[in-house]
């Protein structure tokens, strides 16, 4: 099968498109056939071992030296699985599923297994594969920070970085729990993101734009690029606050997906995707991911058709 390989830490010429032997599903496995991925932070931090300095050496003992012993990148997938180990007892041949794969990677190919109890669901009915791809990491890093911000009192919310590929969805959600969304983003971003029910966006481009922010009930830093310090000034005394930055891993669960799907169906919240590339140009993915320009998702078809 085609796969692409990382083949070193470094920029994104190091990911080559390479012949691999195609993976065996063992007992509990699902054998997906891989129509569409995406290129996520997971991703590119791993490729370009892009961690603080003193992170590197305990990354490259856990991960891989010179390269990642896992070599093929992809922390999502969707597609249909044509194989299943023996002991599978929830999915079936044919089925159209999307998944999380985590630190075990393997969404930049043809082919990937994964046990069926990890963090994969059926697709939503009506989603494409590319809208599916698009959904689980930002999807289920939105759920596992909201929990952490006990939003059952809350009535409003601050979202910074609400027009990439977790604070999109983070905005959808925060609609879904009945919360007043004011959404910081880009000025080349407030038509989207207003279209994504935001109430009240606000361009971190204008100077001193963080003069018009109040207090709120609670406040999501979903880029991990904003200084803390600044923006626990806009908490309320008996509110909260959490970044995806330095604020631990997000935990993804298979009932989060079961969620994402209810509301996808509904029509309650909706696919962002950027552009789509082709696997072949997997490289360039990247370095458009890289140039920090990118809004929403950016996907990877790997068959002809992500659709």
């Amino acid at each position: 099968m085609k796969a692409v390989i990382c083949t070193a830490y470094g920029p994104p010429d190091v990911l080559k498109l390479q012949e691999v032997e195609q993976p065996v599903p063992k007992e509990s496995d699902l054998l997906i056939q891989v129509h569409a991925t995406a290129v996520h932070s997971g991703d590119r931090r791993l490729r370009a071992l892009d961690v603080p300095a003193a992170g590197k050496l305990p990354m490259r003992l856990v991960v891989g030296w010179k390269a990642p012993r896992q070599p093929i990148l992809g922390v999502v997938l969707a597609g249909e699985i044509v194989a299943t180990g023996h002991r599978v007892k929830n999915f079936k041949v044919g089925d159209r599923v999307y998944a999380l794969t985590g630190m075990r990677f393997g969404g930049y190919a043809e082919y990937a297994c994964i046990k069926e109890n990890k963090c994969v669901q059926q697709m939503p009915r009506n989603a494409s594969f590319a809208e599916a791809a698009s959904l689980p990491f930002g999807g289920t890093t939105v759920l596992h920070f909201f929990r952490k911000l006990n939003l059952e009192q809350a009535k409003t919310i601050l979202i910074y970085g609400a027009s990439g590929a977790v604070g999109s969805i983070a905005v959808q959600i925060a609609k879904q729990y009945g919360l007043h969304v004011t959404a910081v983003c880009s000025g080349r971003n407030a038509q989207l993101v207003k279209r994504l029910s935001a109430d009240v966006v606000v361009d971190y481009t204008k100077p001193d734009y963080d003069a018009s922010l109040t207090k709120y009930d609670a406040v999501f830093d979903a880029s991990g690029k904003v200084d803390k310090r600044t923006a626990r000034q806009h908490v309320k005394a008996d509110g909260a606050f959490r970044s995806v930055a330095g604020q631990g891993v997000a935990r993804a669960l298979k009932k989060d997906l079961t969620l994402l799907n209810e509301w996808f169906e509904a029509g309650q919240i909706q696919a962002v995707i950027d552009t789509v590339y082709s696997l072949d140009d997997i490289v360039a993915a990247h370095r458009y991911v890289d140039s920090g320009q990118k809004h929403g998702n950016v996907i990877v078809s790997v068959t002809d058709d992500p659709d």
